[in-house]
């Protein structure tokens, strides 16, 4: 096997081509006790385990829709409690924080326009396992520990229901929230989003997938059933008896880290697991749900894929690669087509590093799947003209000497102040993100869905000291992996981002942040409300 697996986002970015010379920032060295105690996973036998495939939530009965008197739909109701999950055959159960019984979580399945409730129910025990910095905002030492608040990652979502970071509960609490799900086919997620502890819940195991399905997807024969696998890869430090290990700075009063890199990769749970398959097609929703790393999937032979989704359904038409960049939070359907891999094992690998094996069959049933030239017919481009506002949104960061960062901001703007983004509903926008950062930041705007227009090098310095744009190189249109509807884009360094964003849905209070969850819960978040018309903008 290969040495831990240690790619920064820089070191991404500079695989992925673009020119990062001037970068001299590298993530925190753990500190030596964790050297110490940190276990090097190319130690233990690798592809024992068989691949876990996420149970599917079954509902608990039904309730009254909160919207259509008369009418009842599904109520799930899925605990939040401390569980021990065995991630590896050689090492003792790991302690953890899941929904239900297991990492990640039961899988929640819906149709387009069939609304659901859902209890979310607080089980935690009192005390967190993982280190709380009280100085950051909303994690004071007074603040409950044992909290939480889920949010539906890319849903179409009331805003009472969409899991205001603020808006936490404690064990014997509930959280009552409404998915009308009127939204496309896609593979969204569930995840805690406390304020100040959101990375440490989610580090726990705080998440699982939410599928939207619709006729107009089902009607393209893709590969569906036992042929369908939903992956959460996930990054994690373990300590030598199999525990989550999560570094602190040198500071004990401030013990938050900029990043958090893993060197054991969990698929679905588990620690370089294996799956059999059939010489036939597959189809892979992948979901990256580390805390700061980014992937680049590939297969070990180099053989090539369809890409036929990313974060909001369906690509206008597929799209044959050999390498998928993914940010945290970013999902991505993949179809794999295993038939030239008949008797032989293929590996799904990161940098090279391995994730998971699959182990092909020499035969298997025929294969009436098929992946469509045309998969989103729907699917138009949207113009700049289209939006009434455009916003520019700076994103910052403020160093120290000892944490190498002592705040992340968007706007230049803390999470406590007034609102400043009023978007009206039904109306859509242009926001340019100007990355003013060293770092490459996943931005996720929650209630809505987006395109990425371009992305265009910038001089930093001209416009912290002047507050002017000077481009230095043209305007880089999306990759085509990334061309359809998203609700997370990548900012890279030195660059501005332009989204073109329609607000469609519900008006209320909702957030958009960094999905580097260090930083989001170190004030790289900040609220924005949908507005009625007519109000002021």
């Amino acid at each position: 096997m290969p040495p831990p697996f240690r790619s920064s986002r820089r070191a991404f970015l500079r695989n992925a081509g673009f020119a990062l010379a001037s970068l001299q920032l590298k993530p925190p060295a753990p500190p030596e006790e964790h050297q110490q105690t940190a276990l090097d996973p190319s130690t233990l036998a690798p592809f024992v385990d068989p691949l876990p495939l996420p149970t599917v939530a079954a509902p608990a009965g039904r309730r009254p829709h909160p919207q259509n008197s008369g009418k009842t739909i599904p109520w799930y109701r899925v605990a939040i409690r401390e569980r021990m999950v065995k991630i590896h055959r050689d090492l003792p159960p790991t302690r953890m924080w899941c929904f239900g019984d297991s990492f990640p979580g039961p899988t929640i399945e819906t149709r387009s326009g069939q609304a659901m409730i859902v209890d979310w129910e607080n089980q935690l025990p009192t005390h967190h396992f993982l280190p709380i910095d009280h100085t950051l905002d909303g994690a004071g030492s007074g603040v409950p520990e044992g909290r939480s608040v889920v949010h539906l990652h890319g849903g179409r979502t009331p805003a009472d229901s969409d899991g205001y970071p603020e808006d936490w509960i404690v064990a014997g609490q509930k959280q009552t929230c409404f998915y009308p799900s009127g939204q496309d086919a896609a593979l969204l997620f569930y995840h805690d989003h406390s304020m100040g502890i959101n990375r440490l819940n989610i580090y726990a195991g705080m998440q699982g997938l939410f599928i939207v399905r619709d006729a107009r997807e089902d009607d393209l024969k893709l590969p569906s059933g036992q042929y369908e696998l939903p992956l959460v890869i996930a990054d994690r430090l373990l300590t030598l008896d199999g525990q989550l290990l999560y570094p602190v700075s040198p500071d004990p009063e401030r013990p938050w880290v900029p990043e958090v890199f893993g060197d054991a990769i969990l698929t679905n749970g588990k620690l370089l697991p294996y799956h059999e398959v059939e010489p036939r097609k597959y189809r892979l929703r992948l979901m990256n749900g580390s805390n700061a790393r980014f992937f680049r999937f590939e297969l070990s032979n180099r053989a090539p894929f369809q890409v036929i989704a990313n974060d909001q359904g369906l690509l206008a038409a597929p799209v044959s690669t050999r390498r998928l960049p993914m940010a945290p939070a970013e999902r991505a359907d993949i179809v794999l087509d295993f038939t030239p891999f008949a008797g032989s094992n293929v590996q799904l690998v990161s940098d090279s590093f391995p994730i998971l094996q699959f182990r092909v069959a020499k035969s298997g049933m025929p294969d009436a799947s098929q992946v469509p030239a045309v998969l989103d017919r729907s699917f138009t481009r949207l113009r700049e003209s289209d939006a009434v506002r455009t916003r520019r949104l700076t994103l910052d960061e403020r160093l120290d000497k000892v944490q190498q960062s002592m705040g992340m901001l968007l706007n230049d703007t803390p999470w406590s102040a007034p609102i400043t983004e009023k978007p009206v509903i039904d109306t859509t926008e242009m926001w340019e993100l100007v990355n003013l950062t060293e770092d490459a930041h996943p931005i996720h705007l929650h209630l809505v869905r987006f395109q990425i227009l371009d992305r265009r090098p910038i001089e930093p310095f001209d416009y912290m000291k002047w507050g002017r744009l000077r481009y230095v190189g043209p305007a880089q249109t999306p990759e085509p992996l990334e061309s359809g509807w998203k609700d997370t884009a990548r900012a890279d360094p030195g660059m501005v981002t332009r989204i073109i964003v329609p607000f469609q849905g519900y008006t209320g209070r909702y957030v958009w942040h960094c999905h580097i969850l260090e930083h989001e819960d170190n004030e790289m978040m900040r609220p924005y409300e949908v507005v009625a018309v007519g109000s002021r903008a």
